[in-house]
This record gives C-alpha cells, sequence and structure tokens, in this order.
C-alpha cells in the first residue's frame, strides 16, 4: 500500500517520501481500518523536525500521522463493539501512528462510530484536536458560569476548545490575529482579542481557568488574569513534576517563576498529553451531532499533495485543520 513516510529528520520537503510498506498487522483487540481520510497537527511536525527524539523514538522509515477516519475492513477476535463495515474515526495509539495511507490497524479501545452528520474529512479532522480540547478542559473541571481564557481560538485546538467550553456554559474569552477575529466570534467565543490591537491581560480578569496553548510567558503570564485557586492547564508549557515522574524523568523540577506564579494565586498548574479514548470520542461525536461543536477546516489535500500540506503545516498559519484525502 502507499504511504507517505518519515525517512530521516530535518527540512520537511527532505525528509518526507512516499513508499510501497506492506498492509499493517491487527491484534485480537484491533480494528483493521480502509482509511478514508487523516488530519496532520503540530506535533507531526515537531517529528519531522527531530524535536520529540528524546521523548518519542522511532524507527525510521515510519509512517506518519494519528488522525484517520475510514471504514472497519477486518478486526481481530476480541473485538465486538464494532462491525466490518462501520464507519468510524480516531486518533491511533503511538505504537500504531501511521495514518497517511490506505490502511491502519488501532486499538479498537481508541475508536469511535464516525459522527453521521459530517463527512469523512471533516471527521478526520477532530479526533487529536478534540481529544486534547476536551480532556484539557475536563482536567480543570469546566463548569457552566466558568470564565475561560481559550489561546488561540483559531487553531486547530483551540477553535474546538472555544466550542466545547460553550457547550458547557462557560464565559470564553479567546485570543486570535485580526484578520480571523470575526469567524472565530462565529464559533461561539463572548469576548475575542485581537492580539495584535490588544492585550488580553488588561482584558481578561479573574479567569477560573486559563487553557494555555502557546507556552512560553503565556505559561506564566496565565496567572496574571487568573483568579485565587483558579486553574491553569497547558499542552505547550513546562511540565509539572507529577506529569515530568510520569514520563520517567525522576530529577525533573518546574521553572521557579512558574512555582511563584502557581503559589502566590493558590492555584493548580497541569501539563495535558492527550491520550486516545474511544469514549472520549463518542462523546464529542454526541457533541457534533448535536450542532454544539463543528470541525473547522482550513484546507483539504489529495494524498499526492501531502507533502505540501506539511509544508503547510510547518508555516504556523493554518485557520483549523489540515486534512489529507486518501480515498
Amino acid at each position: 500500500m502507499k504511504a507517505l513516510q518519515l525517512t530521516k529528520y530535518g527540512e520537511i520537503k527532505d525528509s518526507l517520501a512516499f513508499n510501497e510498506v506492506d498492509k499493517p498487522k491487527f491484534g485480537e483487540g484491533d480494528v483493521l481500518i480502509e482509511i478514508n481520510a487523516a488530519a496532520i497537527n503540530p506535533i507531526d511536525k515537531a517529528l519531522v523536525l527531530g524535536h520529540l527524539k528524546g521523548m518519542i523514538p522511532l524507527s525510521l522509515p515510519v509512517t506518519l500521522a494519528y488522525d484517520v477516519s475510514g471504514t472497519v475492513v477486518e478486526k481481530g477476535g476480541d473485538v465486538h463493539h464494532f462491525e466490518i463495515g462501520d464507519s468510524v474515526y480516531a486518533r491511533v495509539p503511538q505504537e500504531q501512528m501511521g495514518t497517511i495511507a490506505e490502511y491502519v490497524a488501532v486499538d479498537a479501545k481508541a475508536v469511535a462510530q464516525k459522527p453521521e452528520n459530517i463527512s469523512f474529512e471533516e471527521a478526520a479532522s477532530l479526533p487529536l484536536a478534540g481529544l486534547t480540547a476536551f480532556q484539557s478542559l475536563n482536567n480543570a473541571g469546566i463548569k457552566a458560569g466558568d470564565v475561560v481564557l481559550i489561546h488561540a481560538g483559531s487553531g486547530g485546538v483551540g477553535s474546538l476548545a472555544v466550542q466545547y467550553a460553550k457547550a458547557k456554559g462557560a464565559y470564553v474569552y479567546t485570543t486570535t490575529s485580526t484578520e480571523n477575529v470575526e469567524w472565530v466570534k462565529e464559533l461561539g467565543a463572548d469576548r475575542v482579542i485581537d492580539y495584535k490591537k490588544e492585550d488580553y491581560k488588561t482584558i481578561v480578569k479573574d479567569a477560573d481557568i486559563v487553557f494555555d496553548t502557546l507556552g512560553k510567558e503565556y505559561s506564566v503570564d496565565a496567572f496574571e488574569v487568573l483568579k485565587e485557586g483558579g486553574k491553569v492547564v497547558s499542552i505547550i508549557g513546562p511540565m509539572d513534576e507529577e506529569t515530568a515522574h510520569a514520563f520517567g524523568i525522576s530529577d525533573y523540577k518546574m521553572p521557579e517563576d512558574l512555582v511563584k506564579a502557581i503559589e502566590k494565586k493558590k492555584a493548580s498548574y497541569k501539563y495535558i498529553w492527550m491520550h486516545p479514548d474511544g469514549k472520549d470520542l463518542n462523546e464529542i461525536k454526541t457533541l457534533v451531532e448535536d450542532g454544539k461543536i463543528k470541525p473547522v477546516i482550513e484546507k483539504i489535500y489529495p494524498l499526492n499533495d501531502g507533502v505540501e500540506a506539511f509544508t503547510h503545516l510547518a508555516s504556523g498559519r493554518a485557520k483549523g485543520k489540515l486534512v489529507i484525502k486518501i480515498k
């Protein structure tokens, strides 16, 4: 089967190539999915550039990407909640990475039925970003009436986080650039802050939750707009010590400025590492079918233009998600 593979670490145009590879073998707890569409995410760019070699060792060449939608064509003997012919979507586990291909084998626990009211391309755009938003805000205990700041509301994760926070009944602030203000408003944000013209730190006060999707100074600055006892969840910033220890980094200490900011506000801070989960995807499916979450796609590429899709991703300017149509 045809697959887009990472052949070496480095610049995108020099590191990606289409190869013929064997159809993946599947285990007793797996489903084999014939892929209709895949989506790419910032983690895929980081893998190509070699930025995650310490955390995610890969044996090259390796087929790329995690997001998938398609049809179940075979299944293991322990799989009872999917049937041949089911339309499904998933964020595949790390050890099964490789969705820019014709088939992928996936642990059935990571898979859910595709939302019925959207296309395969739209469904493929949801799993990683949707799970990241869903798990991050749920970790912070989001509830109706909360005041939430979500950075980068036009991004793949941010655009879904805004919609999920509104579905939970929160008041949502979000940041974006001038050209994206109007369409981010259409996602449902209560106050869209144009970071090119406005300083969010002078606008947001006493937030219950800050969702940090930017890292660097934003991780510490989050506590300036947080109420006492509030919660910061980050998918970019420094790890918290509990998460670092779970990754086997036993001598890890959080940066001193972050520790001081947490203590000053008597607040909590959590670094979120998204995990594949079919049950969470089922909840997201319900939200999509109820019209509370809509996929946000910048562009759909044909498979043969997969390298071009990665170049677009590397620009950092995608509005929503980039999808690769396989079938």
